[in-house]
């Protein structure tokens, strides 16, 4: 009954993708138990070395024998005056004092090289290749249509969807502004392209001529339900699936997941330099305060990273970046088959008493 093109074309049961959230949190375990249960499980792979991406793709191959897809970063060239590095450096080392780390840490790079984690994803050939934050070079786009990879875009305003259409995405994922983690958009300033998941989700359906996968506070059956009929093929959720067993997320970030309401998330660009949804924390209300420039992505990134892990180890939510979106009072912490069943059998009840009236 939930049946749609998309499912038909990726040879998946069910609408349902788990989001590609990176760092840690979708591990091998919970791509493969989503996309046993019949959705599409997703690696976030934007942060992993090669080698490290290449390892986690064959745990999953080991765990399950269905499709599944792996996200990257669409790379980006920060710039930044060596000042304004300084500057943050110094600001940084409080909490690093105050969680017992090394101060003026060296940074050896910033990000991973998308051209030898692109080559990993075919070498895997991996069935499904979805990036953010950019449209890849048009030779990239090629070479993984050559290998017969579904390509999936990320959008958060029509004209980035008209875009990644022209360049060649086979479906786009339409980010609402209710999402938890980075904002997706790259055509304009992010505070300038927070639409939500109901409004920009037909508006994408109605300009392109691709799959749509809503995206951005969807929680359950209903948020399924109500995508479907807004005219997206299939929905992604994030939140729903981070308090999970199998989720990587540190015990403390589920506690907050399973703790915190709908109210308490912001966006920032604390942690990372780019636009993000998360659960307010004491970092981000100092950081707000910062009277300096805060570093472009992936610069402050990588300076706040020795940061968030040191927090992690002293489990102190408070400088960790605890990623969620709107619909956070709705997680459980039910295992990932057992969130894309009920959500399954609440979307099909819902639909069928649609079609009967």
């Amino acid at each position: 009954m939930l049946e749609t093109d998309l499912t038909r074309t990726l040879k998946i049961r069910y609408p349902i993708f788990q989001a590609p959230m990176a760092g840690g949190v979708s591990t091998p375990e919970l791509v493969a138990a989503v996309s046993n249960a019949g959705g599409l499980g997703n690696l976030g792979g934007g942060y992993l070395t090669p080698e490290q991406l290449r390892s986690e793709i064959q745990k999953i191959k080991q765990r399950t024998d269905r499709p599944f897809g792996v996200n990257l970063f669409v790379p980006e060239q920060a710039e930044e005056s060596e000042e304004a590095i300084y500057r943050m450096t110094d600001y940084l080392n409080k909490y690093r004092i105050e969680l017992g780390t090394a101060q003026n840490p060296s940074l050896m790079k910033f990000s991973e090289s998308f051209e030898e984690q692109v080559q990993v994803l075919l070498e895997e050939r991996v069935p499904v290749f979805s990036f953010t934050f950019g449209i890849p070079s048009q030779d990239v786009i090629q070479t993984i249509k050559q290998h017969g990879i579904f390509i999936i875009g990320t959008a958060t305003t029509v004209d980035e969807a008209k875009q990644l259409e022209a360049a060649g995405a086979d479906a786009i994922v339409a980010q609402g502004s209710e999402a938890g983690g980075h904002r997706g958009t790259f055509t304009k300033d992010p505070s300038h392209a927070l639409i939500g998941t109901m409004t920009i989700v037909p508006q994408i359906v109605d300009h392109v001529s691709i799959p749509v996968i809503a995206a951005g506070g969807i929680m359950d059956g209903r948020g399924l339900a109500a995508s479907l009929i807004l005219g997206a093929s299939a929905v992604q959720m994030g939140t729903a699936f981070l308090a999970c067993p199998e989720s990587g997320a540190h015990e403390t970030y589920k506690q907050k997941i399973l703790s915190t309401n709908e109210d308490s998330t912001e966006i920032t660009r604390a942690y990372s330099g780019k636009a993000s949804r998360g659960i307010q924390t004491q970092f981000m209300i100092d950081m707000h305060q910062y009277p300096g420039t805060i570093p472009a992505y992936p610069i402050q990134n990588a300076m706040t990273r020795d940061i968030r892990q040191a927090a992690a180890k002293a489990n102190n939510p408070e400088y960790m970046s605890l990623w969620a979106g709107q619909g956070l009072r709705l997680a459980s912490g039910q295992t990932a088959a057992s969130i894309v069943k009920q959500t399954i059998d609440q979307a099909s009840v819902l639909v069928r008493k649609r079609s009967s009236i």
